[in-house]
């Protein structure tokens, strides 16, 4: 691939992955998003402005999206990407969204002759700044080969989950996991807040030993215990989405997912208290309201 990249959607993580795009890649990036300032910055760095997703798709030779829900994915692709794409173009969703809606829009792509491959992005906001996010990768084998270079500006873990909607598939049961376990992180720095544990010093024991993971090291120590929860961030309204789509994946197997169905109702009651726009780990607060008012 060496013509145009488009770029949808600069979001907290769209700009800077197409921020690395315009850096690293040495091509033309079209971008679009409906606000206009990171817009006008994201040009200012190089790329090229476009008046809509219709214009990204027709000037392009392969188009990102990166959309905060399925929703947006979906206006996206009715209102621009099925009327403008042509043979031989690819689309590359960055977002997490629906499996079925995944692989219907692939399906419509192809009868076109063009590719919709789902690559959703895993890791953090600082992540996306450095060009460090893990990709999950549905597609053929013979796409991944092609798109994989220019995911690798901005990714330093890329992998080929499996065929159309695998990658987001996969992703889905990474956040799923990730939900349950800063939820258990927040339980455990509750109890030790009130039983004479310093949760910071919790946590960086926990990290030398089994309980160690991503999300104590992210989620637990920069977020739980530093109690920042900010508004710009993977909230608890777009968590409760994805994990959402992991009950419907777990219903459609005849399984009974207790623990994401604990998480589902975790995550209701957070929305229901007026936290849905503040990032997710503010569940704790709801398990401990008096630790987070001193």
């Amino acid at each position: 691939m060496t013509g145009t990249i488009g770029f949808i959607g600069l979001g907290v993580m769209g700009e800077p992955i197409c921020r690395n795009l315009v850096r690293k890649s040495g091509r033309k990036v079209l971008a679009f998003d409906l606000a206009a300032e990171p817009l006008a910055r994201i040009v200012a760095d190089g790329a090229a402005a476009a008046g809509s997703v219709a214009d990204v798709v027709s000037g392009s030779e392969v188009t990102f999206t990166c959309l905060p829900s399925a929703n947006h994915v979906s206006s996206a692709f009715e209102g621009g990407i099925a009327q403008s794409i042509r043979s031989g173009q690819t689309v590359i969703d960055l977002g997490t969204s629906e499996v079925g809606m995944t692989r219907e829009f692939a399906r419509r792509l192809a009868e076109k002759g063009a590719l919709w491959i789902d690559a959703p992005i895993a890791r953090t906001r600082q992540a996306a700044q450095e060009g460090t996010l893990s990709v999950m990768v549905g597609a053929t084998a013979d796409a991944f080969a092609k798109v994989e270079p220019l995911i690798r500006h901005f990714a330093t873990d890329v992998t080929l989950c499996g065929g159309t909607g695998a990658g987001q598939v996969t992703k889905i049961l990474n956040n799923m996991v990730l939900f349950e376990t800063v939820n258990a992180l927040a339980e455990a720095v509750a109890i030790a807040s009130h039983s004479g544990v310093e949760p910071r010093l919790l946590l960086e024991t926990l990290s030398k030993g089994s309980a160690d993971s991503f999300a104590l090291r992210n989620h637990g120590m920069k977020a739980i215990v530093a109690k920042e929860f900010p508004l710009r961030a993977f909230s608890t309204e777009y968590a409760l989405k994805d994990l959402t789509y992991a009950l419907e994946l777990g219903g459609q197997a005849g399984l009974n997912l207790r623990g994401a169905a604990l998480m589902r109702s975790i995550f209701e009651e957070t929305i229901d208290k007026g936290m849905g726009d503040a990032y997710f780990p503010v569940i704790a607060k709801l398990i401990d309201p008096a630790g987070f008012s001193k």
